[in-house]
């Protein structure tokens, strides 16, 4: 099973706000400046063209590779997945074992990453350590992650 293709309702929401906002307010702005550069008169001394049409494939290319990962992407609705254990979607309360340090974490899609910004969550991708260690776990239960620095040990105190 491709764990890349999964995304948690949220993450795709986002991902369509992200869609709307590039489409509705980015790109729009864009092809203004475009307007405008063209009006500057010679477009092969024209930094302000280039620039503008720089931004424009920048743009372009964004919402395309969006719109065909979000036409392959898998929703998982992470509200009606038991608690029992830590799966794709949950937020699990750890602590570090060694430093005592206690860690909110979100198992999200690969996708959701860069749209994932919840203050005081760290999102971690299913197929990352440490999203990998996390998965299947129980309260109780110590996930190993095999880090640069050795192996870290995170108990799992809380799944939401």
């Amino acid at each position: 099973m491709d764990l890349t293709l999964f995304i948690t309702s949220d993450g795709m929401e986002k991902l369509q706000r992200r869609i709307a906002f590039l489409m509705n307010d980015e790109r729009p702005k864009v092809i203004k400046a475009l307007a405008i550069a063209r009006e500057f008169g010679d477009l092969s001394e024209n930094a302000e063209y280039k620039a503008a049409r720089e931004s424009q494939r920048a743009i372009d290319g964004e919402i395309d590779y969006l719109r065909r990962r979000a036409a392959h992407l898998k929703v998982i609705d992470s509200k009606n997945i038991p608690k029992d254990m830590v799966r794709f979607g949950a937020y699990c309360r750890a602590i570090d074992t060694e430093t005592g340090e206690e860690l909110l974490y979100r198992v999200v899609g690969v996708e959701e990453l860069s749209f994932s910004q919840e203050e005081g969550v760290m999102a971690v991708s299913v197929v990352s350590p440490i999203g990998k260690a996390l998965l299947g776990k129980k309260i109780g239960e110590i996930a190993a992650v095999m880090a640069p620095m050795g192996i870290r040990q995170l108990e799992i105190k809380e799944i939401k």
